[in-house]
């Protein structure tokens, strides 16, 4: 299709590809990770906005730490608001999307009914296989711990539906720390409940009882920057992302 923007690309087809991929692509490797799953199209217009206000608040300290951000890439709900806002911000940390190849709008290329553009913002995007949603779950995980290469990682979980349980699944088996939004809706809300007490789905509330699970209100920016900050700052750890 023409008119299409899209970031730099690369496709990978084992997970043995992704250092090379990395490498093709300029993503420069060991650097703290943070990895952000959740809501895509059914996030509200109220949720959006009030995520650019507490994503603005750590753009800067995402730089300071010399950290990365992975996330799903396309043009939509979380990844288009943290790509609108590093963009405005004139923020210089990699913003890398991870994308099942049949799942998005490319450059010459006839997409799927229901594909959808990368976001244009994101400073690369790695194409993985597969053609349904969720496909790129398991390769957000393997590509957060490629670019890590042993240093802190941490996944903040925003809004989000049935997708969002199988990202932090991988994240949980990485023995990764996920940080979980509250206030942002749906899945988010659904595994704060469960971590006050409030048990209601059983995914929420395995993912609650996880020991490095931890709940930040949306409305606290300053909390969520020194939750975050307080897993990419801690030097090397063993199983943080590896």
């Amino acid at each position: 299709m023409s008119g299409i923007t899209a970031p730099p690309f690369a496709r990978v087809a084992e997970p043995g590809d992704v250092p090379a991929t990395l490498k093709e692509l300029g993503v420069a490797t060991g650097r703290p990770v943070l990895v952000v799953v959740g809501g895509a199209g059914s996030m509200s217009p109220e949720h959006m906005s009030a995520l650019a206000g507490a994503v603005g608040q750590i753009l800067q300290a995402l730089g300071d730490w010399g950290a990365a951000v992975v996330d799903g890439g396309t043009d939509s709900g979380v990844m288009r608001v943290i790509g609108h806002a590093r963009d405005t911000a004139g923020a210089s940390f990699p913003l890398v999307g991870v994308a099942a190849e049949g799942t998005v709008i490319l450059p010459g290329a006839r997409p799927a009914p229901d594909a959808v553009p990368l976001d244009p913002h994101h400073t690369q995007v790695i194409l993985v296989p597969g053609d349904t949603w969720g496909d790129e779950s398991p390769w957000l995980s393997r590509v957060a711990a490629a670019i890590a290469g042993g240093r802190p990682s941490v996944t903040l979980v925003v809004n989000g539906g049935e997708i969002t349980y199988g990202d932090i699944e991988h994240s949980l088996e990485a023995r990764r720390p996920v940080i979980v939004l509250a206030g942002t809706g749906r899945t988010a809300d659904a595994i704060a409940a469960a971590a006050h007490g409030r048990p209601g789905d059983p995914r929420a509330a395995q993912v609650a009882a996880f020991p490095g699970t931890r709940v930040v209100p949306l409305g606290d920016p300053a909390a969520l920057r020194s939750a975050i900050g307080s897993v990419l700052t801690a030097g090397h750890r063993a199983g943080s992302g590896t």
